[in-house]
């Protein structure tokens, strides 16, 4: 009698398993929701637990192509060619095939859209030149981004050992790609477009459709994750941004965040000081021209200064920076050397006196620095064996010969001399006889000289510059009108979206909304005649209404 309960027990709960869906025991739940004009939270739950992000990792994915684009490193029509690699992803994927070329523009809309593995995969080696280098480079960037409990291991968002995120990261991911590339973030609110070998439908679309003000931005799912979704919203002059990690199912997922953002909406007021985030802070090296870096004089480490086993460094004419060149004094050479002599630790391989002194300069008149030596020795400078051979080789600076190379030289670089031969009785005597104060004061630089030295051209005067101006009838005064409309925000939304459709028929193209009493019109302009016409046929067959004007 009590076998057959517990039979029907066990039954039962076979049953219960087979109806609740594999991703209700993939991941605990999470939940973030910010004001996204403030950053502000309005709700958290688990927000820091590292957890699976699948698909959410192609906003990251995205985002670091965006930046490539806006930095010129590539551009939306560049043909990346396709990997054994990237074609052999799993679904779901665009359907690549490994050595064909696709634009970067359809790549971008296949992730974006269809959340495509294999598109994904291929913007990352694209970029990169590897999976795993992009993937290194994804984290680097959301650290940069304030994204602290996040780790990449690939492009696609592909279950993996260290692949990881959390809900409070995802969100301030969303929130930046809608702040900073608000030409691309409509692409997360298309329902389908053309990714060039394909047409691809939104894996958003159910939310986007049923929750109103929903205008983006990304879902995910795995075994491992759940159903996750980031959601940005906009009802009047408020905007939310939210996360969701480990939904049982897209319906409950979807349910589940327009609870989150109902909510929400209700508890923010409905004006307030926007903050936009700030950008990334990444390391980036300048550019500086050789010509403006004043020389730092380089100090030898003790253990390496043998100054019996080689020559002084030839003087080199010092780099001169825009306004002045920094030129160190004796009396820091004399301090310089006695220091390093004092905290060698090898005292006995340090001899000035066996070292070989450079060659007296061609005109240089000589007379006595005996009293300049006295004079450093009794200031408590040094002694006079140590101050005596820096003093009765230094001179006042005269100006150099304003050769190519001396302009153009890496002020950070030292430049040492062959060893040169033991100085003849004879020069010797010269140098006991050297003046500190007989040589002439250097000419002061003229305007056009300092300008030449900023080059490395020669010194003559700039050649006029020859202003040219393109005639009227170039050809380039057609455009391509796409209506009126209630405002100026509204055109610039539509010139923006009808850009990245628009491929090569509107490349040169300028867009341009006109303040009309009508309304705001939306216009690209400086367009030839044929290319005018050619972009409002590929328009016309996307049910995109447009008109072309001439001059």
């Amino acid at each position: 009698m009590t076998r057959f309960p517990l039979i029907a027990r066990l039954w039962a709960v076979i049953l219960v398993a087979a109806l609740v869906p594999a991703g209700s025991w993939a991941a605990p739940f999470a939940a973030y929701v910010i004001d996204a004009r403030t950053g502000q939270p309005i709700y958290k739950q688990n927000e820091s637990t590292r957890l699976h992000p699948a698909s959410l990792t192609k906003m990251m994915t995205l985002y670091m192509a965006f930046t490539a684009v806006e930095r010129g490193q590539v551009r939306l029509d560049s043909k990346f060619k396709i990997s054994s690699n990237a074609a052999a992803e799993p679904p779901s994927k665009l359907g690549l095939k490994a050595g064909q070329s696709i634009e970067l523009r359809y790549l971008l809309r296949a992730a974006a859209i269809k959340s495509a593995n294999d598109a994904a995969t291929a913007i990352g080696e694209g970029l990169a030149g590897s999976e795993d280098a992009f993937a290194q480079q994804m984290t680097q960037m959301a650290r940069a981004l304030g994204m602290r409990n996040t780790n990449f291991r690939n492009a696609n968002g592909l279950t993996q050992e260290g692949h990881y995120s959390t809900a409070y990261d995802m969100t301030i991911l969303g929130r930046h790609l809608f702040y900073d590339f608000p030409q691309y973030y409509n692409l997360f609110s298309r329902r389908s477009a053309d990714a060039g070998i394909a047409q691809v439908s939104s894996t958003n679309k159910r939310f986007l459709d049923a929750y109103k003000g929903a205008d983006g931005i990304k879902t995910g799912y795995t075994r491992a994750a759940g159903f996750n979704l980031t959601a940005s919203a906009q009802r009047g002059n408020k905007r939310l941004i939210a996360t969701v990690f480990g939904g049982t199912s897209t319906a409950q997922r979807n349910q589940v965040m327009s609870q989150l953002l109902d909510s929400s909406f209700a508890r923010v007021p409905e004006r307030v000081r926007e903050t936009r985030p700030k950008p990334p802070r990444l390391i980036a090296q300048k550019t500086v021209r050789r010509a403006q870096v004043e020389p730092k004089p380089v100090v030898a480490q003790p253990q390496a200064l043998t100054l019996n086993a080689s020559a002084p460094p030839e003087r080199a004419a010092p780099a001169r920076s825009a306004s002045t060149a920094a030129i160190a004094s004796p009396m820091q050479i004399a301090e310089a050397v006695r220091a390093a002599a004092a905290s060698s630790s090898t005292p006995g391989r340090m001899s000035l006196t066996s070292s070989a002194r450079p060659r007296l300069r061609p005109g240089t008149p000589a007379t006595d620095v005996a009293a300049a030596v006295e004079m450093a020795v009794s200031e408590g400078q040094g002694s006079a064996s140590l101050v005596a051979p820096v003093l009765s080789t230094s001179t006042r600076p005269i100006p150099a010969p304003r050769s190519r190379s001396a302009r153009t030289s890496d002020a950070s670089t030292a430049v040492i001399a062959p060893a040169l031969p033991e100085p003849t009785p004879t020069e010797r005597a010269l140098t006991g006889q050297m003046s500190l104060l007989a040589s002439s004061v250097p000419e002061p630089r003229t305007d056009t000289v300092i300008l030449a030295a900023m080059g490395e051209g020669d010194i003559s005067e700039p050649a006029a510059l020859e202003i040219v101006s393109r005639p009227q009838n170039s050809g380039r005064n057609w455009g391509v009108t796409l209506g009126l409309y209630r405002s100026k925000v509204e055109a610039d939304r539509l010139l923006l979206q009808t850009a990245l459709q628009g491929g090569a028929a509107l490349e040169g193209a300028n867009r341009h909304v006109a303040d009309t009493v009508r309304g705001f019109e939306a216009n690209f302009v400086n367009l030839t005649k044929a290319d005018a016409r050619l972009a409002c046929e590929r328009l016309q067959t996307r049910q995109q209404e447009c008109r072309v004007v001439g001059p």
